[in-house]
């Protein structure tokens, strides 16, 4: 069974859709997959057993990377084709079926949305395969300590929690008496992102491990899996924890965890005192220029909810 999946070129929204696709993969036998994905999101799809190829996608001008995907894909003739894009890519290869994502319903995630593509309920959680990085010997080494995952950067500046208060929390954690005593602090960030990483891992020193830009995403997997906890802005890097069931909590405050929160049993999500509506709905807001605004969302709440997981976990036998 010939399956192509069009998933998001944005690594969040990716990670989203590897729960329909560990469905598929699951529930089709002989099926064969498939997936067109952004660059870098595209290594996490390697790692599906049943999937035989991923063509990468990458943004070209004037919709180029359609046509560039229409003739890698024309010359198939699939039994199914599902489009996460809604493009018009998908009316025009030959399939048996096509299942095309539409609007989502009033509050829903998009998690949901992509469950009612196959009338699921409830719809399956994301989930990611890891690799074994038997070549890293520090990976045990580091763990050995108990690791703290932050994610401090996101793909729009106004997303991101201000740096002080990342490393207010990670002091209250590891703190003597604390709730992750003395463990390291592994602070998480892409290739590009330094800049914004920097100051909080000069304020953490010596309890701070660097993963900003120096890792694989598949890497940045294996060692994300690690963490006994993460604690991330809205991102692509919160998305992948609670994927691996790492117990994760997402900061929100321009951006709805209702739409958007980390999922699965192990995640949480917190968000500013300021409104979404305060924050955004004004002639003011552009994701690509505004600054911080995140500034509605104290340490002290982000450590209130965190325990208040750690707690909940805990009471249900989660082995810390």
């Amino acid at each position: 069974m010939r399956v192509l999946f069009i998933t998001s070129t944005r690594i969040g929204d990716a990670v989203l859709s590897t729960g329909l696709l560990d469905y598929l993969c699951k529930t089709y036998q002989g099926i064969e997959v498939t997936v067109a994905s952004g660059v870098l999101s595209a290594p996490l799809f390697r790692q599906f057993p049943r999937v035989r190829r991923v063509i990468e996608i990458k943004k070209g001008s004037f919709n180029s990377h359609w046509i560039k995907l229409w003739s890698n894909t024309i010359g198939t003739a699939w039994d199914l084709v599902v489009d996460l894009r809604g493009s018009a890519l998908s009316y025009i290869l030959i399939t048996k079926r096509r299942k095309i994502i539409g609007r989502p319903s009033s509050g829903e995630h998009r998690v949901e949305t992509l469950g009612r593509l196959f009338e699921l309920s409830p719809p399956p959680s994301p989930r990611l395969e890891i690799e074994n990085y038997k070549s890293y010997r520090d990976l045990e080494a580091i763990a050995s300590h108990g690791i703290i995952g932050l994610g401090v950067t996101a793909n729009w500046l106004p997303k991101i929690w201000p740096g002080a208060r990342f490393v207010e929390l990670a002091d209250a954690l590891t703190k003597k008496n604390g709730t992750f005593e003395n463990a390291k602090v592994a602070v998480f960030g892409g290739p590009g992102e330094e800049a914004l990483a920097n100051p909080i891992l000069d304020a953490l020193g010596d309890k701070a491990v660097d993963f900003v830009g120096n890792l694989t995403i598949t890497e940045t997997a294996a060692f994300l899996k690690k963490c006994k906890v993460f604690v991330g802005n809205d991102s692509g890097l919160m998305h992948m924890s609670a994927a691996l069931g790492v117990p994760t909590l997402g900061l929100f405050g321009p951006s709805m965890p209702e739409h958007y929160g980390p999922w699965g049993p192990h995640a949480r999500s917190v968000r500013s005192d300021i409104s979404f509506k305060e924050l955004v709905q004004t002639p003011q807001f552009d994701h690509r220029k505004t600054e911080i605004l995140m500034q509605g969302l104290s340490s002290k709440k982000v450590l209130k909810a965190l325990e208040k997981l750690v707690s909940e976990l805990s009471e249900k036998g989660h082995q810390w």
